[in-house]
């Protein structure tokens, strides 16, 4: 039966799909594939890798012919055919050559190459179904007559939009325009608008990954790429993605049997944008995203990832997510300074003079509040709204209530999140010891000490956990890293020395 589908026939029972073939059996020239033969094979393949993984790669493979030494099948997309021959050849091999005694080779072919072959018996009618494209090429130009951002991501969208079924809401007040450039963010936003506006030629910034604290402009940023993007004339394929909706929605498609056509559509999109990459969880989900990330930078389309640290920090990441995302261009945003903060207000004040006319805000204010709210630009938007709240309600603050206001905000924003990156630094240069020899398997006096220091002060002064910070260390186990903790708190309450230089070390890392 040529064209049959592999994943839609009914497997055959343990007693069939282990049959031994009969020896005269000798296929002489091309012949059709027996539905019994392709039944055993779905019912070994299912047997040997299990349903989830028969359902992932194997449910659109078809038998086209079995030839004398060769049976050749079919799959709809390059990526497919590249993932099967990679790691399931040697298994089809094996399993055809029992199935169809003299099978030399198993061929794996894309269904548009197999039908334009003169070799190959062309497929049924409805075949074309599986080789039509269901992405989001498709839904940017039926859309094309919409809003940018309702393209982008609105729910609103309707219809079968890449937006609604794929992405997550962009927020349309999110634009260059309301960006704030500062020192601090200067380089990040001029790669954004490089891959915003000049399309495929920014792909030397690939893949892209911006990493800051909180409320420092990353969402914003990330969301004035989607909505610039869409408004280019070449219209553009984006999706922009928040790490827990992909995760939801990759285990959705799981759930509803529709995995493949979720990968797929994804594979086919120009623009992938995620935020908040630091929550992507589950080993299955990591390997499936290392796959599609591989698939879309090998094939020149853009992606761009935000996390609340460097890509080598991320330690629940797969490694070789982690050594993808370190292979691209890397930006930190750092918090802004003191003519940031001012320009961040001065927009805000701005702003809300267009909706209320007689509101004012002092010049000594703002110097005062940009001076004071050193951290990031989120609290600087918490202070202005209790301030722009009172004056809506005709009780603005006194200069008494502002200053209790900004006390709340510097103590909240005071405490710095300390890396461990940080604390290697500080301990390798406290005690004249490289990070390459604290990290490495050297066991000598003069590295041991400030190697267990480090862990000391990394199980306090961060909220890792024991086996996190074994892996930052080497990958050692938890149980060294738990070693060392009691050893220096063990030391520390008896040796005032080794307090005192704990206590300078946690200055330095502090200020």
């Amino acid at each position: 039966m040529p064209g049959a589908p592999l994943g839609r026939l009914r497997a055959g029972s343990p007693s069939t799909a282990h049959a031994a073939p009969q020896p005269n059996e000798q296929p002489m020239g091309p012949t059709r594939a027996e539905p019994d033969m392709i039944e055993r094979v779905n019912a070994r393949l299912k047997a040997q890798l299990g349903a989830d993984v028969f359902a992932s790669w194997f449910t659109r493979m078809k038998v086209e012919q079995v030839s004398k030494g060769l049976v050749q099948l079919s799959v709809p997309t390059a990526f497919l055919k590249t993932w099967i021959n990679g790691h399931y050849a040697d298994l089809l091999l094996q399993i055809f050559a029992e199935e169809v005694p003299g099978t030399l080779k198993v061929d794996v072919a894309v269904r548009s190459a197999v039908r334009g072959s003169g070799a190959v018996a062309p497929l049924p009618a409805t075949a074309s179904e599986d080789v039509a494209p269901a992405g989001p090429r498709v839904v940017a130009a039926a859309n094309a007559g919409r809003p940018a951002v309702e393209r982008a991501g609105s729910p609103e969208a309707g219809g079968r939009s890449a937006a609604p079924e794929f992405g997550s809401p962009l927020d349309p007040r999110y634009v260059f325009s309301t960006f704030v450039e500062g020192a601090s963010n200067r380089v990040a936003l001029a790669a954004a608008r490089s891959i915003a506006e000049n399309g495929p030629q920014s792909v030397r910034f690939n893949p892209l990954f911006v990493h800051a604290s909180v409320g420092l402009g990353k969402t914003h940023l990330l969301q004035a790429i989607a909505n610039a993007a869409t408004a280019r004339e070449d219209r553009p394929r984006v999706v922009y993605l928040t790490a827990e909706y992909f995760m939801w929605r990759f285990a959705t498609a799981i759930r509803d049997n529709q995995a493949l056509d979720f990968k797929e559509n994804l594979r086919g999109i120009d623009i992938l944008i995620i935020d908040d990459m630091q929550f992507l969880q589950g080993k299955s989900i990591q390997q499936e995203f290392c796959h599609l990330l591989n698939a879309l930078i090998d094939s020149a389309r853009q992606v761009i990832v935000a996390a609340d640290r460097p890509a080598f920090e991320l330690e629940s990441l797969d490694s070789r997510v982690r050594s993808r995302l370190s292979g691209g261009v890397a930006i930190e945003m750092a918090v802004p300074d003191y003519d940031m903060r001012r320009g961040i207000l001065e927009t805000r004040i701005t702003a809300m003079k267009v909706e209320d006319p007689s509101f004012a805000l002092a010049e000594t204010v703002v110097d005062t509040i940009a001076r004071r709210v050193a951290g990031s630009g989120r609290d600087l938007e918490g202070a202005f709204n209790q301030i722009a709240f009172r004056h809506s309600v005709g009780q603005p603050l006194s200069p008494e209530h502002l200053d209790d206001l900004l006390n709340q905000l510097t103590r909240a924003g005071g405490e710095k999140r300390v890396r461990v990156e940080d604390i290697l630094k500080f301990v390798s240069r406290h005690y004249n010891v490289s990070r390459t020899d604290i990290l490495s398997a050297r066991r000598t006096r003069t590295i041991v000490r400030p190697r267990q220091i480090a862990m000391y002060l990394a199980k306090t002064m961060t909220p890792r956990s024991l086996p996190e910070i074994g892996r930052r260390f080497g990958g050692r186990d938890h149980t060294t890293v738990l070693h060392a903790v009691r050893k220096i708190e063990a030391e520390r309450a008896n040796d005032e020395k080794l307090s005192e230089e704990l206590d300078v070390i946690r200055r330095m890392i502090e200020e």
